[in-house]
């Protein structure tokens, strides 16, 4: 005989963001309310997301954002509400958005609004038209100690291993939001029946080795040698395996796979984009800060993605992130390439 629903234990994201609150001493509710604003605002994108075919968001806003790329009306959308509920919250000083120019201060400097949060509103919103999987990425930072209540660029200019929260939000076959305040990564599925996040994937763990590798191949031949002669390792087996190909295009969706199935994502710089194309911010920091509290590793490259000082909100980075095997083989290959 079948349990009942109500016999079946669950956790939404909302109790298990007030329990890990509780490893914070003299907590006062301001963090959980924070995340609160995100998991409202994702459930909002979602449901548009779900319907982009049957409602008139499908499609280009008509307006550039600060990357010079052509807004998507769904990037507006997603913008405005993550905006919208963020800046209810008491507790946030400064939203910055990968569509806007400037970070925005929001309760005019409240001495009590001590939490900066960084975002992509819509990764990959140019697939959704062709209905393969979106995301939002977000970051959260701690105001530093000493720094004025409207200086809002130093308040966000922060290496990424100053950040006490990270996660990124799938939209899918279901969507999943995945967090972490340090201690460990935490997936949650949107049930739609509750409206409800439930805990569906505690304790992430990356694979240490695993069998995909995700690239955009179409720009090989304008990759560094480095990352051509990786990528031939991993084709050829020289990790004990051969790597199949498994590229999406959605960062997020790529990312997830990795997290999940384990292997190794790379975004490698090229000739039109030397300093790389993803936003350190936005979208760097908050995934490596995921990987490697699961187990993994995240380089530009040369150094660890979380001990990048930024020197401008919209920096751009290369991101190689996996396995500790695939991340381990491919610090040698850039080592004997630096030494030769």
């Amino acid at each position: 005989m079948s349990e009942s629903p109500a016999a079946v234990p669950f956790l939404t994201a909302q109790q298990h963001i007030l329990d890990d609150q509780k490893r914070f001493p003299g907590s006062s509710g301001e963090f959980s309310s924070l995340l609160s604003g995100i998991t409202m605002a994702t459930k909002m994108i979602q449901d548009k997301v779900r319907r982009a075919g049957l409602s008139d968001i499908i499609g280009e806003h008509g307006d550039t954002n600060i990357q010079g790329e052509r807004q998507q009306k769904l990037d507006v959308y997603s913008n405005e509400v993550l905006i919208h509920f963020l800046g209810l919250r008491d507790s946030v000083g400064i939203l910055a958005s990968e569509e806007n120019e400037k970070p925005m201060i929001v309760h005019q400097g409240a001495e009590n609004a001590n939490y900066a949060v960084v975002f992509d509103p819509l990764d990959g919103s140019s697939n959704i038209d062709v209905n393969v999987s979106v995301g939002t990425t977000f970051s959260i930072l701690r105001r530093p100690p000493g720094v004025a209540l409207d200086d809002s660029d130093q308040w966000v200019l922060q290496p990424g291993c100053k950040q006490i929260a990270a996660g990124y939000v799938v939209y899918g076959s279901s969507t999943i939001l995945v967090y972490s305040t340090g201690n460990g990564v935490h997936g949650f599925t949107l049930d739609p029946s509750l409206g409800a996040y439930i805990l569906s994937h505690p304790n992430i763990q990356m694979p240490e080795q695993g069998p995909y590798y995700s690239v955009n191949e179409a720009y090989l031949d304008s990759f560094p040698q480095p990352y051509v002669e990786y990528i031939d390792r991993l084709r050829n087996g020289a990790l004990g395996h051969k790597y199949a190909s498994r590229y999406i295009g959605s960062m997020v969706a790529d990312f997830h796979r990795t997290l999940l199935k384990g292997g190794v994502f790379l975004y490698p710089p090229t000739e039109a984009n030397p300093g790389g194309k993803l936003r350190l911010l936005y979208e760097a920091n908050p995934i490596a800060f995921l990987a490697e509290q699961a187990g993994g590793v995240a380089s530009n490259g040369h150094q660890r993605v979380l001990d990048i000082q930024p020197d401008s909100i919209h920096q751009r980075t290369p991101l190689i992130v996996g396995g500790r095997a695939e991340m381990a083989d491919f610090e040698r290959v850039v080592v004997q390439s630096d030494a030769s």
